[in-house]
């Protein structure tokens, strides 16, 4: 049954990992927690079982273009699905809710505000409700990246509706986060399924920041035509780089809080039905995007933390193809951070931020595999040390030299202060500072005063990481505080040395890496094919990949079917779209 649900309706002839085992479990009624990565299927984890229950399945999620634009891919495959929330009139509020009330919808989807109006849980009280799942759950954590405080009385539902199952989802969750969810969700003994946050189709880089817009400018010069999504720290920024954009013969709109909401709606809806190919947006973007043929991600500035920055690389290439994510750091856009994680009160929230800093700073500097500190960050065990999709990996490997004299000054430096200092600290002592803290605590006389003057702050910073990273030294997550480990002690009594790579003042940036799609396909007929669709999508007032994903176009191309039953093994074609579109695209084909 749910095979053939998958096949006929959605046209896929597989399950995804996970997929199968969580619909499974949500059918046996069984309280379940998924995390699995954007374009990884979660949505199909709870459209299947809604489709096999008898009764209701509620979507609650913080997205109203979300919900928009599943609502209308559902009903495009013939599935009876409705939303509400405060982007309808009022007509089409009460209309919606009388097709819930005649029991013909299986899918409602709703924000969590719009859920507690008592109308509608007076409306829902009347239904049977079989599934609650909540949608990007990780919003119901303070340890989260998008904490959304209503988030918190989803868990009130289950008085009202003891026979539903719970189902929460999200991209992103790092183990407190997932213990979090499923405390504050009151989930009941549940199943807790964690995939793979590896996205193997994405090309992850970081350059040092220079000459930022100009180096936007030739990154999106390889992708022409295609859709991409720059992310900027600034309102400011995000209007000034987009006017730079068009003014080098690009078309580029913004998206920002500071926009009108009729403003930021057209221009969204531009980017989705490829009208307009880039979007300069602050994180107020994408979000609610399920807009699968972005081929590109910028983050023009430094995010916040790992989870954004998961999250919104992930906007790229959720169709599964081949697709680029680059950072363009500087030291600069880490002390603006900083000075806004200083401005906080509350100390427990300032340490929180200044954790997340931390670990992107990790990761902008890292020299090993991109993929080891972001996937490591969620607590799942990466270690491939070759993934062949990311800058530190393709690229000539960084000069290594026996550093044990310096690491041992470190240490022993850290040994000296009593292990009770950060690294700025360590450092100062070993460059010879007189500053303040330095001469407080007495420590222009340790032996390891000035030990380091060699070095600059930068150079030690990039020694700290590898120590750190090496195992050689642990940072409590509090207070940053260095201490040594077993290993330490190891290398400090000449048991062993320590190679690692030269620290640079300025590291020189990576000749950037353009990965192909598959081009075992005619791109002419491709671009027909996609000229088709974008018509067919204009008409019917939809996204094109409503119609069609770029990945079913390619299959198309591969296939060249001329009858409806080759058309039926195109990749994503179910009995909906075969008897709407195959007469049109084989005239395509056979043209």
């Amino acid at each position: 049954m749910k095979l053939n649900i998958l096949r006929s309706i959605f046209g896929y002839n597989t399950f995804r990992p996970l997929q199968e085992a969580c619909i499974k479990s949500v059918l046996d009624k069984k309280d379940t927690l998924l995390i699995m990565p954007t374009g990884g299927g979660k949505s199909l984890c709870y459209q299947i079982p809604a489709l096999m229950l008898p009764g209701l399945t509620v979507v609650i999620s913080p997205l109203i273009s979300l919900m928009k634009d599943q609502v209308s891919q559902l009903k495009s495959l013939g599935v009876e699905a409705e939303v509400l929330n405060s982007s309808l009139s009022w007509d089409e509020y009460d209309m919606n809710k009388a097709r819930i009330r005649s029991g013909k919808t299986k899918l409602l989807f709703c924000a969590p505000e719009t859920l507690f109006k008592e109308d509608i849980l007076q409306l829902l009280g009347a239904c049977r409700i079989d599934c609650i799942t909540i949608d990007e759950a990780h919003c119901i954590s303070e340890w989260g990246h998008d904490f959304r405080p209503e988030y918190r009385r989803i868990k009130d539902l289950r008085e009202q509706f003891p026979g539903a199952v719970f189902l929460a989802v999200t991209a992103t969750a790092t183990e407190r986060v997932r213990q979090d969810i499923m405390s504050n969700l009151a989930l009941k003994n549940p199943r807790e399924l964690v995939a793979s946050f590896n996205r193997d189709n994405l090309f992850y880089e970081v350059i040092p920041k220079h000459h930022a817009t100009d180096q936007t400018i030739d990154f999106i010069r390889k992708f022409k035509g295609q859709s991409g999504i720059i992310y900027c720290f600034s309102r400011k920024q995000v209007d000034s780089l987009t006017q730079d954009i068009n003014a080098g013969g690009f078309k580029a709109l913004p998206y920002h809080a500071g926009l009108a909401d009729d403003v930021r709606h057209k221009n969204q809806e531009a980017f989705i039905r490829d009208d307009v190919p880039i979007m300069v947006a602050t994180i107020a973007f994408g979000m609610g995007i399920n807009k699968p043929n972005v081929r590109f991600v910028i983050h023009h500035d430094l995010p916040k933390n790992i989870e954004s920055y998961y999250q919104e690389t992930g906007r790229a290439g959720r169709d599964g193809l081949p697709s680029q994510c680059l950072l363009l750091f500087s030291a600069g856009d880490a002390a603006k951070i900083k000075y806004f994680i200083d401005q906080k009160e509350d100390p427990a929230q300032k340490r929180v931020a200044q954790n997340h800093l931390n670990a992107i700073m990790a990761y902008a500097q890292s020299r090993q595999c991109r993929r080891i500190p972001l996937i490591t960050y969620f607590g799942e065990n990466y270690a491939v040390q070759n993934c062949g999709l990311c800058d530190n990996c393709v690229k000539p490997q960084a000069a290594t030299a026996n550093l044990t004299v310096p690491a041992v000054k470190f240490l022993q430096c850290v040994s000296e202060t009593e292990e009770r200092f950060g690294a700025l600290h360590i450092i100062n002592v070993l460059r010879g500072s007189e500053a303040e803290k330095v001469l407080h605590y007495g420590h222009d006389h340790c032996r390891t005063f000035g030990a380091g003057r060699e070095w600059t702050v930068k150079q030690w910073q990039q020694l700290v990481h590898q120590l750190l990273t090496r195992n050689l030294l642990h940072k409590n997550d509090d207070y940053g505080v260095l201490s040594l480990t077993e290993g330490a002690y190891e290398l400090l009594s000449n048991k062993c040395g320590f190679q690692g790579y030269i620290p640079e003042e300025e590291r020189a940036p990576v000749k950037a890496v353009r990965i192909k799609h598959d081009d075992n396909y005619d791109s002419g007929l491709f671009e027909k094919l996609r000229a088709k669709r974008k018509e067919l999508a204009d008409k019917k007032g939809v996204p094109p990949y409503i119609i069609f994903s770029d990945k079913s176009l390619i299959d198309m191309c591969q296939r060249r079917p001329t009858t409806k039953g080759e058309f039926a093994q195109v990749f994503g074609v179910g009995e909906q779209k075969l008897e709407r579109f195959s007469a049109i695209f084989i005239r395509v084909i056979n043209s």
